[in-house]
C-alpha cells in the first residue's frame, strides 16, 4: 500500500453523495424532476436509460457544469448545490477522452498537476501507471495509442488529481469486445482499491449490470428504479425497467446465436465439401 493514492474510508459506511428532490428545466421544458438519490462511499453507481432521458443532465449537475433549478446536493453532509465546478473536487472522463495531441501520454497524464504539483508524488503517478499497464506507452503520441489505450490514459490523468468522487460519460462506448471488459476490470479495481465513489452515464444495460454496484434507471427525466443489478434483474419495478432491460438483453443473447449459428453453418459447409 505504500505510496498509494490516499482516498477515504472503506465502501459503504456511509452516503457520499446525496441528490434531494433536483429538478433541471431548459426553456420551460421539464429534464429532471423528483431526484433523491443517496450513493454511498465506495460504490459504482450506473445511470442508465435511453437517449434523451436526462442521464447527462444529471451527470452535469453532479459535477457542477449546470446548476440545478430546485433541489440539493450533497457530498459527505456538506451542502454543494451552489458550490462552482472547480470547487467540488470531481472530475470527469469524457466519452472523446480530450486527451492532448501535442502532448506525449506521460505529459497528458500530469497535465493537471503542472499547476498543483503538490497533489500526488511520483511515487503515486508511477503507481497508477502501472495500475492500467501503461509504462511502455510514455512516449508515445496521443495518436499512436488504440482506443483502449487512450481511456486508460484519459483515466490515468483523473486519477492522479484525486478525484473525490470520479466521473465517467459512456466510458465504454467506443471499445469492443476484450478491450471493453479489459477497461471494465480496470474501473472495478480502481474504485474498488481507492475506495472511490464511482459515477458513470451509459445507455447499455449490460455494461450497466456487469459494472456497476448499483443502477440507476431513468425515464423521461424521472427514477424508474434504483438498485443493485439482481434486484433489477430479477423484481423490475415497472413495464419500462423490464422491456428497456430484458429486451436488450434479449436482443443480444440473440444475436450471439445468431453469429454462432452463422459460424457452424460455414463450418458444416466446409466438412460437407
Amino acid at each position: 500500500m505504500d505510496g498509494k493514492i490516499k482516498m477515504r474510508r472503506a465502501k459503504g459506511e456511509k452516503t457520499m453523495l446525496e441528490l434531494q428532490h433536483i429538478k433541471k428545466s431548459y426553456d420551460g421544458v421539464t429534464i429532471l424532476q423528483n431526484i433523491d438519490l443517496e450513493i454511498q462511499d465506495g460504490e459504482i453507481v450506473s445511470i442508465l436509460g435511453p437517449s434523451g432521458c436526462g442521464k447527462t443532465t444529471l451527470l452535469n449537475l453532479i459535477l457542477g457544469i449546470t446548476d440545478v433549478d430546485e433541489g440539493h446536493i450533497f457530498f459527505d453532509e456538506e451542502d454543494i448545490t451552489a458550490v462552482p465546478m472547480e470547487k467540488r473536487g470531481f472530475n470527469i472522463v469524457f466519452q472523446d477522452y480530450a486527451l492532448f495531441p501535442n502532448l506525449n501520454v506521460y505529459q497528458n497524464i500530469t497535465y493537471g498537476l503542472r499547476n498543483k504539483p503538490d497533489i500526488s508524488t511520483k511515487e503515486e503517478v508511477d503507481e497508477l501507471i502501472r495500475l492500467l499497464g501503461l509504462e511502455e506507452h510514455l512516449k508515445k503520441k496521443i495518436e499512436q495509442l488504440s482506443g483502449g489505450q487512450k481511456q486508460r490514459v484519459a483515466l490515468a490523468r483523473t486519477m492522479v488529481m484525486k478525484p473525490k468522487i470520479l466521473l465517467l460519460d459512456e466510458p465504454l462506448s467506443a471499445l469492443d469486445g476484450v478491450i471493453k471488459e479489459s477497461i471494465k476490470e480496470k474501473i472495478k479495481q480502481i474504485a474498488r482499491d481507492y475506495h472511490l465513489t464511482t459515477i458513470i452515464v451509459t445507455h447499455d444495460p449490460e455494461e450497466a449490470l456487469t459494472l456497476s454496484d448499483k443502477v440507476l434507471i431513468i425515464n423521461e427525466g424521472k427514477i424508474s428504479q434504483f438498485g443493485t443489478p439482481e434486484e433489477i434483474i430479477a423484481k423490475p419495478k415497472n413495464k419500462f425497467v423490464k422491456d428497456f432491460i430484458l429486451n436488450q438483453l434479449e436482443i443480444k443473447r440473440n444475436n450471439i446465436f445468431t453469429l454462432f449459428q452463422n459460424d457452424i453453418r460455414r463450418n458444416l459447409q466446409v466438412v460437407n465439401v
